[in-house]
């Protein structure tokens, strides 16, 4: 590829202010649990250090090149994408696109001269923190899982430094540059105290009945939307009432469905945006297992259903929450029986109050509410 072609690519060279303190380089996306994290880097890093650049680079096509605008900083995108499990058409590009991917992350660290470089997991990950590290740029990994994906893996080798939401994690890195941070997490989910009458009056909750908040996603989870569709009647009947993100992809017929049944108290929402009263007004979460989720649930504190997504790499939802099940913060409901098992499964915590406080008060000592402060400490270590 020619230089004209790879600034095409790269749409425009980002300014570097000359007079910028540190060159921060942050990579990765392609979900928000990705995505949401690197953003409460940045803007943790850019309290302490008002004077610096950040730039990110994700991959074309998918959400961070939306969010990451919309929160205020510059984005790169590269043509990378995923080696599919199964055999694809699509695989056949997936050479040509990690090669220019590769080319043009090593264009997009000479021209920006970042200090460090954030690997924060992701498709664009991996082709930008190998050209830092090819160019002896340190290089910081954030793994946000319990379970730690092949990609992280291979670049541990050369990275600096290694931060992780779970312990005993150096059965995959060098224990040496392992750092236990958590995951970064909204700052709005940091202190609930007080809002649960304000999620009620939101969401136009009842007062007297006790509150399942079902999360599947921005995107939706199958799953958990037939769950809802075969239990939402029983639910009501039982004197519960629902809280219930459906996501994207399933809302419109998610919809169509409760509108036929005329019940009152099942709540559909394509997705919510205020997580912090949806949570403070919740008696029990009932959730997929994503790293973020379930660094979000241990700082809300409440009785916690996971229902782990079986279609993600490395099966990393099901480790995710086991890594909760097994200090007693969690249960976990396997996907393959959830439309079934659903309401007894909320029954059993809702009909237990002592059950419920043990989950509920075990899964708060999980969390770590300074995660993002703790990984800028970490990155001005290595600067230093």
């Amino acid at each position: 590829m020619s230089k004209k072609e790879i600034n095409y690519e790269l749409h425009k060279r980002y300014p570097i202010k000359t007079k910028a303190t540190y060159r921060i380089l942050i990579s990765g996306g392609g979900t928000g649990g990705h995505i949401y994290p690197a953003l409460a880097i940045a803007n943790a890093w850019m309290e302490k250090h008002p004077d610096s650049e950040i730039l990110f680079v994700g991959a074309e096509g998918k959400m961070e090149m939306q969010k990451v605008p919309e929160a205020g900083y510059p984005i790169q995108g590269l043509p990378v994408a995923g080696l599919q499990r199964k055999l694809t058409l699509a695989n056949l590009s997936f050479p040509i696109k990690l090669w220019r991917s590769l080319r043009m992350a090593s264009r997009i660290v000479n021209e920006f001269q970042p200090q460090a470089v954030v690997g924060v997991g992701g498709y664009a990950s991996g082709p930008v923190l190998y050209a830092a590290q090819s160019k002896g740029i340190p290089t910081l990994l954030q793994e946000q899982n319990s379970y730690a994906g092949l990609t992280n893996k291979i670049l541990a080798k050369k990275a600096a430094r290694i931060c992780v939401a779970y312990p005993e994690m150096e059965r995959f890195f060098p224990k040496e540059k392992i750092k236990l941070t958590g995951n970064p997490v909204r700052k709005d989910l940091l202190d609930l105290a007080g809002k649960r009458e304000l999620g009620q009056q939101k969401f136009g909750l009842n007062a007297d009945r006790k509150t399942i908040l079902v999360l599947g996603g921005s995107l939706g989870a199958r799953t958990l939307n037939l769950a809802m569709l075969k239990h939402m009647v029983d639910l009501e009947k039982e004197g519960y009432q629902v809280l219930w993100q459906s996501g994207k992809f399933y809302f419109k017929d998610m919809e169509a469905a409760l509108t036929t049944t005329g019940l009152g108290h099942i709540h559909l929402h394509e997705f919510i945006r205020e997580m912090d009263l949806a949570y403070a007004a919740a008696d029990v979460i009932v959730s997929r297992a994503g790293a973020l989720s379930v660094s979000e649930l241990c700082l809300v504190g409440k009785p916690v259903i996971f229902i782990p997504s079986p279609n993600v790499a490395e099966d990393h939802q099901t480790k995710n929450a086991t890594a909760c099940v097994n200090q007693g913060a969690a249960v976990l409901l396997p996907d393959a029986l959830a439309v079934e098992q659903f309401k007894n499964y909320i029954d059993e915590l809702l009909q237990q109050a002592g059950k419920a406080q043990a989950l509920a008060t075990a899964i708060k000592k999980m969390a770590m509410p300074d995660a993002a402060n703790a990984l800028v400490t970490e990155l001005e270590l290595l600067l230093k």
